[in-house]
């Protein structure tokens, strides 16, 4: 027997099942922080951490509704300061010069999402970028024409390791690839510089005077047993800083744990580089902190559940950055190159200077690469906390780490050789990258004499013979 529903039976089923899926939809959109089944598509490597925040990435209307357009002020919000120091060589200014605007007319250079479309995994390649590999040829069609060296490549290679990037060629323009070009793979007393921030902060405050246990001030009740002799010993007691400064800032209630945020009160930049990395940058749009457990790279099982802030890394009362260099990495990182660390040179290094037998800043822990030591702003140096600043592409890292110990060709040689890197740089180079060789051809075939200078300072010919290739 079939059941007839009358009309007001069927408006109410619709009215309600409207209800339900309004509910639903809303619930998802303004409160639940899983969005995954409204994405219309993954995201890339760079953006998976925060794709459950919508609004960090789409402009919000002035009612808080949420709109499918990107703007570059979003992108700006996160990644300004990335292009202002990879010196951006395709800044938007470039673009409203009359000689280059014709190249508008194929690609909006301008505008971010033209080049990174996000939800796109299908199309969406190594640096985020979702054009074809030969986008170069907009643009730049002249150069495979008047350049010998560049005859017969292929437009798709412009960005292979070691030649181009478009926006960060701080390492590859070319006359510093001429300048360096005949370095050794090996600089004599190659080394990083010793940060002394805890010497720079008690010359700055004089009148600073060290903690000892019997100062602490934490109330009564708070176990101080386990962690009272390492907080003695390290350097917030020697700089006066007590327990209520961290667990009871400006004379809040107090709290055992300690927030990034009141760690950034004195750290500032090492909290603004956190927030800006892969470490801190779901804190740093309001969402659950990062567990190694939601990364991409492989992890270790054990440590799924971690929740990443700063004490992850520096432990909650001994800050020996020693630990915070080495140890706190490989507690969750679990790839080849991680694990081949330990069998490297670089480790036999650390081992070295650890044990008095080589000089500060003579070895290489995983920080000295991947969170290496800046220049402050205030004639010292600080750690850049941002671990992804100079990750990807790997050139970023040939200025401010490679070249304090090697040579460039040596170091462009090394990161283009992705087996070498899965073995943590054990071996030489299988792979040669000819950008040093190019550059430094092109300056003897223009007599440029600093560059000749150069070459008869460290090569046994003092006037080599030009030999055009370009």
């Amino acid at each position: 027997m079939r059941i007839r529903f009358g009309r007001r039976s069927q408006a109410i089923a619709w009215l309600l099942l409207a209800g339900v899926i309004t509910a639903v939809c809303a619930n998802v959109f303004f409160r639940a922080e899983d969005k995954t089944w409204v994405m219309p598509g993954e995201t890339s490597h760079g953006h998976y951490q925060i794709e459950l925040e919508c609004s960090v990435c789409h402009d919000t209307k002035p009612d808080g509704l949420l709109v499918s357009a990107v703007s570059n002020k979003a992108c700006l919000a996160c990644h300004d300061q990335d292009l202002e120091d990879a010196d951006d060589s395709h800044p938007v200014v470039k673009f409203k010069k009359p000689e280059n605007r014709p190249f508008l007319e194929k690609i909006d250079a301008m505008s971010c999402v033209a080049c990174h479309t996000e939800h796109e995994p299908e199309a969406t390649g190594a640096m985020g970028v979702t054009l074809p590999a030969d986008y170069c040829t907009y643009c730049h069609q002249t150069t495979v024409e008047e350049r010998e060296t560049h005859k017969g490549l292929g437009f798709d290679t412009c960005a292979t390791a070691g030649c181009h990037n478009f926006h960060d060629n701080r390492a590859l323009y070319e006359r510093h690839l001429a300048l360096h070009s005949v370095e050794p793979p090996m600089l004599e007393a190659g080394q990083v510089g010793e940060l002394g921030s805890l010497a720079a902060y008690l010359k700055a405050n004089r009148e600073t005077k060290a903690l000892a246990i019997g100062d602490a001030d934490a109330p009564t009740g708070v176990d101080m047993a386990s962690h009272a002799e390492a907080w003695s010993q390290d350097a917030h007691a020697l700089a006066g800083v007590n327990c209520s400064d961290c667990h009871q800032p400006e004379g809040v209630e107090w709290s055992d744990s300690v927030s990034v945020a009141t760690c950034g009160t004195c750290h500032d930049d090492e909290k603004d580089g956190f927030f800006r990395g892969k470490h801190g940058m779901r804190i740093a749009a309001g969402l659950s902190p990062m567990t190694p457990g939601a990364a991409r790279q492989p992890m270790k099982a054990e440590a799924a559940h971690r929740a990443l802030d700063c004490t992850s890394c520096h432990a909650a009362h001994d800050f020996d950055t020693r630990r915070a260099s080495y140890a706190s990495c490989v507690e969750c990182h679990d790839d080849d190159h991680t694990k081949a660390y330990v069998d490297s040179p670089h480790f036999a290094a650390w081992e070295r200077e650890l044990s008095g037998a080589a000089p500060a800043g003579s070895g290489v822990s995983c920080a000295t690469c991947h969170m290496p030591r800046v220049d402050d702003g205030r004639n010292g140096l600080r750690v850049e906390h941002n671990q992804n600043a100079n990750l990807t592409p790997n050139e970023k890292m040939l200025r401010a780490v490679c070249q304090q110990c090697h040579g460039l060709p040596f170091a462009m040689d090394a990161l283009a050789d992705r087996e070498l890197i899965d073995r943590n740089f054990t071996g030489k180079p299988e792979v040669h990258v000819e950008s040093c060789d190019w550059s430094r051809q092109r300056a003897i075939d223009r007599e440029d004499p600093e560059i000749l200078e150069l070459i008869r300072q460290m090569t046994a010919d003092p006037s080599p013979e030009p030999n055009n290739t370009d």
